[in-house]
C-alpha cells in the first residue's frame, strides 16, 4: 500500500501491512537506528506494540520525565492500508499525570499522521534520551534526522505545525507540543493537524522533557497487501456498512456533540463542577445548535468515509472598526463539557475560544477544564490563595477562564504549579473533596453511574475510552458489582485488539464482528482464530496493568472524592459502599489476570515481585 493506492503482493513470505521496520531514536547522543519490527507481531501492532516494548525495557524505578523513559508513536497494520477507520495510532510510555504514582499509559491519535509515517518508511518511533537543546525529529522516505528547534521553542501548537509545513511542503503531517508541554505541565498533550491530539497521560510533558518539540513524517514509500483482491472485497464490505450504518450517521451529522442534550435530559450533564447534572445552557452549547449556527465542514481521519470532526467557525473582533479575525476550531462532546457545562459557560463562540487557547496551550482540554473548575469553586469556598489566583474565576465567566488557561501554562504562583499537576494535587494541597478525578486522571462528561465511574477507576488507562462504563449505565440497570467489573474488563480486553490493528474505536459495532477482523487480518498475511485474537486481548490487558503494578500502582489506592456520591446520577445517588465492594472485586479480578501467566522478562519483574 503506498498513498497511491495499493502496493501489490508482499514477497519472501513477509506479512502485509507493514513496512518491517522500527525506528529507534536516542535523543541523548542524536543517534537513529533501524529495527526489525517483525517479531513483535504476535502483538498485532498498536497499543499491543507498545505494552510489549514497555514490559521488555523500562527500568524499574525510572520517572516519566526521565532520560531513560521510552515515548512510543506506533501504528497497526491496517494503518494507511485505507481500509475504513483505519487512520489511527497510538503513543505509549510511562505517562506523568497518575497520582501519585505514575504508570504505563497509551493515547491514540487519529488524523493522517500516523498512515504518512509508514509511508515515510516506519510501523513505529521508539525515543529515549533528552537533547541538550530543542529538537525536532524529521522522518522522510527511510530516513532520519534530528533538526534544530531552536526557532519553535515557545511556540504553540498551531504555529509550529505550520512552520513546519512552510519548512518541508504542505504534504507532511506534523504532531507538535506547545508552551504547556515544554514546560512540563502533567496535562499536557501532543497537537496533530489541529483536530487531532494524544490527549491524557501527559505525553506533551514527556516530550517536553525530552526537549523534542516536534516530529514531521512524509514519504512516498509503500508497504504490501498480502491478498489484494481479498482485500478489496473487504475494503467494499467495511465501506458499505460505513456509509450505510445509523450509527455511523450519528458520528457524521452531529458528530458526539449529540450527547449534550440526551445526557442534560437524564441529568448525568457535569454542570459547574458536579454541583448539578443538567445544565440550563445545555441548549445553546448543544450539538444541533453548533450545527445550525457555526457549522463550517466537516474533517474525516485517513480512509475514513465518515467525516466525525466538526469544524466551528470563531469569529472574534480584534480592533476597532469592525476588524475580525476567523478560524475554524473542531468540537466535540467531550470539549463542550470540559470547557462548557463544567464551567458553566453557556455561549458557543466563548466555548470555541476557549478550545482554540486549550489547543495552542497544549494543554488537554479535559483535564484543563475540570482544573479550572475545581479552582472555580475552591475560589467561592476560599479554599486557594486569592492573590495567587490573580485572576476572578467565576462559572460562566469565559474571559476570566481564557485567562486561567493562560496562568496554568505559564503561572509560577504555588496554585498555579500545583494545578498544573492536576485536579487531584489541588485537593491533596488545599483540601476540598470535589476533585472531579479518578486515580489522578480527570473523568469524562458521564456522571451516569457506577459503570462510568468504575470503568474511569479500573481501566489501565483511568478514562472512559477504556470501556465505555457510560453506555454500561445507559444499556442496564440493577447489575451486580460482579457484573459490572466482568462486563468493563472484558470490553477492555477486546478494544486491547482494536487499538493493536489500529482500528477506530467508534468503529468497533463494525470491527466488532470478529469474523470481519480475521478476515481483514488475513488479507495482510496474518491468519488468527477467535482464540488467537482473544489471547491477543488478554495478553495486551494483563501486560497493561503488569506494568502498572510494577511501578507500584494498586486499586487499593484508589479513592473516589465525595462530589461523585453527592451529586445523583439518573438511577440515583451512588453508595460509597457497593462502590468499594465492586472495586474489591475489580482487585481480585485483576489479581487473577496477572497469575495467569508468569512474568517474562526480567527488569520489572523483579520490581513487582519486590514490591509484592
Amino acid at each position: 500500500m503506498s498513498r497511491q493506492g495499493i502496493s501489490g503482493q508482499s514477497k519472501g513470505g513477509q506479512p502485509g501491512g507493514w513496512t518491517g521496520k522500527l525506528l529507534r531514536v536516542d535523543l541523548s547522543d542524536g543517534s537513529t537506528r533501524e529495527q526489525d519490527s517483525l517479531p513483535l507481531t504476535p502483538y498485532i501492532g498498536g497499543r499491543g506494540f507498545g505494552a510489549r516494548l514497555a514490559w521488555d525495557e523500562l527500568e524499574a524505578g525510572i520517572g516519566a520525565f526521565d532520560p531513560g523513559n521510552l515515548l512510543m508513536f506506533l501504528a497497526g497494520p491496517l494503518t494507511g492500508t485505507t481500509a475504513p477507520f483505519s487512520g489511527r495510532g497510538e503513543v505509549c510510555g510511562l505517562g506523568p499525570q497518575g497520582w501519585p504514582v505514575e504508570w504505563f499509559t497509551r493515547s491514540g491519535m487519529g488524523g493522517h499522521w500516523a498512515p504518512e509515517m509508514k509511508y515515510a518508511g516506519y510501523d513505529g518511533v521508539v525515543i529515549k534520551g533528552q537533547a541538550e537543546k530543542p529538537v525536532y525529529l524529521w522522518l522522510h522516505d527511510g530516513k532520519a534526522e534530528l533538526k534544530d528547534a531552536a526557532h519553535l521553542w515557545g511556540l504553540g501548537t498551531y504555529e509550529t505545525q505550520q512552520r513546519l509545513l512552510a519548512e518541508h511542503g504542505r504534504q507532511v503531517k506534523v504532531v507538535a507540543i506547545g508552551q504547556a508541554g515544554e514546560r512540563l505541565s502533567r496535562i499536557a498533550i501532543i497537537n496533530s493537524e489541529t483536530e487531532s491530539a494524544a490527549g491524557q497521560g501527559g505525553f506533551g510533558a514527556v516530550m517536553g522533557a525530552k526537549k523534542l518539540k516536534a516530529i514531521v513524517v512524509g514519504g512516498d514509500l509503500s508497504f504490501p497487501i498480502t491478498d489484494v483482491k481479498r482485500y478489496i472485497r473487504i475494503y467494499d464490505r467495511t465501506h458499505d456498512l460505513a456509509v450505510n450504518s445509523p450509527a455511523m450517521q450519528k458520528y457524521h451529522e452531529i458528530g458526539t456533540a449529540q450527547n449534550v442534550l440526551p445526557l442534560n435530559a437524564m441529568g448525568a450533564l457535569p454542570t459547574r463542577n458536579l454541583q448539578a447534572g443538567s445544565f440550563e445552557g445545555a441548549e445553546e452549547i448543544s450539538g444541533e445548535a453548533f450545527a445550525e449556527d457555526l457549522l463550517l465542514r466537516k474533517y474525516a481521519c485517513f480512509g475514513c468515509p465518515v467525516g466525525c470532526i466538526h469544524i466551528g467557525l470563531l469569529r472574534q473582533e480584534f480592533a476597532p472598526g469592525y476588524e475580525y479575525r476567523y478560524a475554524g476550531v473542531s468540537y466535540d462532546y467531550e470539549l463542550i463539557f470540559s470547557l462548557g457545562s463544567v464551567l458553566g459557560v453557556s455561549n458557543r463562540t466563548d466555548l470555541l475560544a476557549l478550545i482554540e487557547r486549550v489547543e495552542e496551550l497544549g494543554l488537554d482540554a479535559m483535564s484543563a477544564g475540570v482544573v479550572l473548575a475545581w479552582l472555580t469553586e475552591a475560589r467561592e469556598k476560599g479554599l486557594v490563595p486569592e492573590h495567587e489566583l490573580g485572576v476572578p474565576l467565576a462559572f460562566g465567566a469565559a474571559n476570566a477562564y481564557l485567562e486561567g488557561l493562560n496562568r496554568l501554562v505559564k503561572d509560577k504562583a504555588e496554585v498555579w504549579q500545583v494545578a498544573r499537576r492536576g485536579s487531584a494535587a489541588l485537593a491533596a494541597r488545599y483540601g476540598g473533596d470535589f476533585a472531579l478525578q479518578v486515580a489522578g486522571n480527570e473523568v469524562s462528561g458521564y456522571h451516569t453511574g457506577y459503570g462510568s465511574l468504575l470503568g474511569h477507576a479500573i481501566g489501565s488507562r483511568h478514562s472512559h475510552l477504556d470501556a465505555a462504563g457510560y453506555s454500561l449505565d445507559q444499556q442496564k440497570t440493577n447489575l451486580t458489582p460482579n457484573e459490572i467489573v466482568e462486563a468493563l474488563l472484558r470490553e477492555e480486553q477486546e478494544r486491547c485488539v482494536f487499538t493493536a490493528l489500529h482500528a477506530c474505536l467508534f468503529a468497533r459495532k463494525l470491527y466488532g464482528d470478529r469474523a470481519l477482523v480475521r478476515e481483514a487480518l488475513a488479507t495482510l498475511g496474518f491468519e488468527r482464530t477467535e482464540e488467537e485474537l482473544d489471547k491477543l486481548g488478554r495478553d495486551t490487558l494483563r501486560l497493561k496493568h503488569r506494568l502498572k503494578a510494577a511501578m507500584g500502582f494498586t486499586l487499593a489506592g484508589v479513592r473516589l472524592p465525595q462530589r461523585f456520591y453527592q451529586t445523583p446520577t439518573p438511577n440515583g445517588p451512588l453508595d460509597e459502599e457497593s462502590m468499594q465492594m465492586a472495586l474489591a472485586v475489580a482487585r481480585q479480578r485483576i489479581e487473577q489476570l496477572l497469575a495467569e501467566a508468569p512474568p517474562e522478562t526480567p527488569k520489572l519483574a523483579q520490581a513487582m515481585v519486590a514490591s509484592s
